[in-house]
């Protein structure tokens, strides 16, 4: 062998053994229903064939409860083969001592994003996560259906009883027994308290816990909202609605056995698939408001963001992991492929976008118009709080004590909770 091809191999080998000496295993923890964890999988092949990291994405329950109670455990014991975690927008205030201040590392690109998603995930002036996806909920509706009866798309939840009744009864006297008139998240779960705050805020009845951390929850109008919806189960809704979570919601519509769903704007896309029953018969509208002068549509905010652990022995390359899926090539992909919305202002105009799931656009004010959980204002209590509001809306859908009495019991417990501070 001459001594410039040998050279020139050398030099070669050198090369390969500083990359693979460079490369790292960033570990990613992430749930999520099946569709957005294999879409998340394709998208970190394609991170580790240019990077040339290798990314393992830890599954998780899409329950986001579920999730939270992992990752408390994993945090708390310093775990440090966790590299990144998908967190909910609630889950800032009582996790940010755990995760790397991004501010540095967003730096050029933190201007970008919608305001309120950035701020969302500020605590204390440091950015503790960058924002993957937002999320606000609809109320999905079969327009064919609607058409049929000459019904339209209902603006209070009092015309959803009535027009889901109506149609529900006609389908099933029409040879369809398993039609229901509404599907939603029943379990006592984070889930609940995202549709029970909805029930109750678009009714006047406050937030829960105050922006100022007063309970508020103990009031004549939250107590009838939910009574009205424990008297949907069992006649537009199905008993087993006390079990559902977003996927069983879904299945039930996607089958085509509801005529209303309510869930997150995620289940727009397999709705739309080639070999969905509904395809092309459902659309989606902001959710209904209350009774009275003041009502209004209220949707929980939801959405995900992605923390770098301060426990993690990787943390530069899961920053650039970080930063490189919530880059506006990635989040046009969720947007697109999953009906995720965008975290990034321009995407919004995106011809690509508008073209393939004209929803996204029409939602950009649904989801910035949000109410947010009272996360903020519990801090490091809200999973307790949240806790102790889903179990008694549970128990009040379950016909287990009147909302009335189940919320004045709520409340004293919350009150021993925050014990004079939150």
């Amino acid at each position: 062998m001459g001594l410039t091809k040998f050279l020139s191999c050398t030099a070669i080998a050198a090369v390969l053994l500083a990359g693979q000496a460079s490369a790292e295993t960033i570990h990613l923890a992430a749930g999520g229903s099946g569709k957005q964890v294999d879409h998340l999988r394709a998208v970190l092949n394609e991170y580790e064939k240019a990077s040339g990291d290798t990314v393992v994405l830890v599954p998780l329950p899409a329950s986001s409860s579920e999730q939270f109670s992992q990752f408390k455990l994993w945090l708390a014991a310093g775990n440090s083969e966790i590299d990144i975690y998908r967190t909910d927008v609630i889950w800032a205030p009582q996790l940010a001592n755990h995760f790397v201040d991004l501010t540095d590392v967003a730096k050029d690109v933190v201007k970008d994003f919608l305001p309120s998603t950035i701020a969302g995930q500020t605590v204390n002036g440091h950015l503790i996560a960058l924002p993957f996806s937002g999320d606000a909920p609809a109320l999905y509706y079969r327009k064919d259906l609607l058409e049929k009866y000459g019904k339209s798309v209902p603006q209070t939840w009092s015309e959803l009883e009535a027009t889901a009744s109506e149609i529900m009864e006609k389908e099933r006297a029409a040879g369809k027994p398993d039609m229901w008139g509404l599907v939603f998240q029943g379990n006592a779960y984070e889930g609940l308290t995202c549709n029970a705050l909805e029930w109750i805020a678009s009714n006047g009845g406050g937030n829960i816990i105050e922006k100022d951390g007063k309970v508020s929850i103990n009031n004549e109008k939250a107590a009838a909202a939910l009574d009205r919806a424990a008297g949907w189960v069992g006649k537009i809704s199905p008993p087993g609605v006390l079990a559902y979570k977003e996927e069983e919601s879904r299945g039930v519509w996607q089958l085509g056995n509801a005529v209303f769903m309510r869930n997150w704007l995620y289940a727009y896309a397999p709705g739309q698939g080639a070999e969905s029953p509904i395809k092309d018969h459902f659309d989606a509208a902001p959710l209904p408001k209350g009774d009275g002068p003041e009502a209004t549509s209220v949707s929980a905010l939801g959405g995900w963001n992605l923390a770098v652990s301060k426990y993690s022995q990787h943390p530069e390359a899961a920053e650039k992991l970080a930063l490189f899926l919530t880059k506006a090539e990635q989040q046009k992909k969720r947007a697109i492929d999953l009906t995720l919305l965008p975290t990034l202002t321009a995407l919004y105009d995106d011809k690509d976008i508008v073209a393939a799931q004209p929803i996204i656009a029409r939602w950009k004010d649904v989801f910035l118009s949000a109410a947010p959980r009272p996360a903020a204002a519990t801090k490091l209590k809200y999973n307790e709080a949240s806790s102790l509001f889903w179990g008694a809306v549970h128990d009040t859908l379950a016909k287990d004590g009147s909302a009335a009495d189940n919320l004045e019991e709520l409340e004293a417990k919350l009150a021993d909770l925050e014990g004079g501070s939150w």
